[in-house]
């Protein structure tokens, strides 16, 4: 699964409040019905690549020789969306959302067929670096898109029709990215999703010019870059990637890199992200800080399940990504609850049920390593977990929705994303270097066919220090929802810039 997640579709809802007046006509009326089926059509595309990419990933490592690296594969991604997405909130609150949803689409797709013809693991992890790029960009400008486009009392009703459009793509997706890959082979799924990016750019982008294609105003010269946000937006990424360098080189030289990693990345942090942001303080800080630890969290214990289900328990990739299907629709089925005006009031207390859901499920998910318990289990707790992080998501995106301005729009939007999505590059180094060290690689050759049989299963310590960790924190995230239960709508703003 990629950092473009369910959670990162909902994540639009979140907008700030504009200006634009508030015609009695629903998301599909006649003046929003185009940009609608444009932006969820641009969802979808989204949708069939998490779900096809994270089937066929097991089989496209083990191919080019490269479990090791297994995690590269998905912290590449989130790596270079982080700079990407400073960038897109930037030229998007500048010079409209146009240009950057566009490009990101365009280099989505470059990335996809990257890796679908790639040789090697390194040009595959490439692969997946240039589509973090588009993925960033992406995420960011549909943010500003429905904040300029929508007027607030029919945010919901987008929000829920991006949570439904995973919902077919979560059963459709792993059913045709397993056939595809055990007929075809993996690289066809690669190369073919880009051509579902015909359709959104039909769709979405005419309307977006019509509606929220330009400047907040159109009359006042663009300002330029902030060049100094571009540089720490720079050093977030660099640093981000040298620390997972070093967590796949377990080797003492390996601290030469860890330590520049961690000499870029903590003063990016501070500078890109609100103040108080470690500390969870209440307002913006917290929201954003339970966005990057319940994302984090769970998308990198999910990355682990159908490697663990094709490699220890024998599935096929198609039953292995199957098994994740069903949490497209209780995620969606969370976001709808959450969305329910009469249960704003208690939107504090879901929070912290919804992440006590998601440790609860990441912790359960290495029982289907003891051979007595059946499979089906997996499926059964990572629906609940989903449910749970479809109310948290959902939450982190109303919070953001109340607590920023107007014109800070892409500022904001871009700090919640890259609480996203360094939880994700961070977390997925940190579980990729103990699985690794564990004896991953074992796990991956014995899998391929390289030992017996009973090598495939005498590893279960590497998928476990994956997913123990991610529970604990998870268990934090349990914390921090509480601090940002009692949150007043009123709130004073907080910039992200200082």
């Amino acid at each position: 699964m990629t950092a473009l997640e369910p959670h990162d579709a909902e994540v639009t809802a979140a907008l700030v409040e504009t200006t634009v007046a508030e015609p009695a006509e629903g998301v599909l009326g006649r003046t929003y019905r185009a940009l609608s089926i444009g932006i969820v059509s641009v969802v979808l595309l989204i949708a069939f690549e998490a779900t096809a990419v994270g089937t066929a990933m097991p089989v496209a490592a083990r191919e080019l020789h490269g479990i090791p690296l297994y995690a590269f594969a998905f912290s590449a991604y989130f790596t270079t969306s982080l700079f990407a997405m400073v960038l897109s909130g930037q030229w998007a609150d500048r010079r409209g959302p146009l240009a950057p949803l566009a490009t990101g689409i365009g280099a989505f797709g470059a990335g996809l067929l990257l890796s679908g013809t790639a040789g090697g693991m390194w040009m595959f992890i490439l692969g997946r670096a240039v589509q973090g790029i588009g993925g960033g960009l992406v995420i960011v400008a549909l943010y500003v898109v429905i904040g300029r486009a929508y007027p607030e009392r029919i945010r919901p009703s987008i929000m829920a029709a991006f949570s439904a459009a995973w919902i077919v793509p979560s059963v459709v997706g792993p059913l045709a990215s397993g056939t595809v890959t055990e007929h075809l082979g993996w690289r066809w799924v690669f190369v073919g999703i880009p051509v579902l990016i015909v359709l959104p750019l039909g769709l979405a982008l005419p309307a977006i010019r019509r509606m929220a294609g330009g400047a907040t105003d159109a009359e006042a010269a663009a300002e330029p870059f902030d060049r100094r946000r571009i540089r720490l937006a720079l050093g977030i990424s660099a640093g981000a990637a040298l620390l997972q360098y070093a967590g796949q080189d377990l080797r003492w030289v390996s601290l030469v890199p860890a330590l520049a990693g961690a000499a870029l990345l903590v003063p990016a942090v501070r500078g890109l992200l609100p103040r108080g942001t470690l500390r969870a303080e209440r307002g913006l800080p917290a929201v954003i800080l339970l966005r990057g630890i319940s994302a984090g969290s769970f998308i990198v214990a999910e990355s682990f399940v159908p490697l663990m289900l094709v490699t220890q328990r024998g599935l096929s990739p198609t039953l292995a990504g199957l098994s994740l299907a069903a949490g497209g629709l209780t995620w969606a089925l969370g976001s709808y609850v959450l969305a329910r005006p009469r249960l704003g009031p208690h939107r504090g207390v879901l929070m912290v049920a919804g992440m006590v859901l998601v440790t609860l499920s990441i912790l359960a998910a290495p029982s289907v390593l003891i051979e007595a318990v059946p499979v089906w289990t997996l499926a059964v707790v990572w629906g609940v977990g989903c449910f749970g992080m479809g109310i948290v998501i959902a939450s982190t995106s109303v919070l953001l929705l109340k607590l920023s301005a107007p014109q800070e729009a892409g500022a904001n939007s871009a700090a919640l994303q890259i609480s996203d999505g360094l939880s994700n590059a961070l977390l997925l180094a940190a579980g990729g270097a103990a699985f690794a060290a564990l004896g991953g690689g074992a796990v991956g050759a014995a899998a391929h066919g390289a030992v017996g049989s009973q090598a495939a299963v005498a590893h279960p310590g590497a998928f476990t220090v994956v997913f123990l960790p991610m529970a604990a924190v998870a268990l934090v995230g349990v914390w921090v929802a509480g601090r940002v239960k009692d949150t007043p709508a009123s709130s004073s703003r907080q910039r992200i810039t200082r």
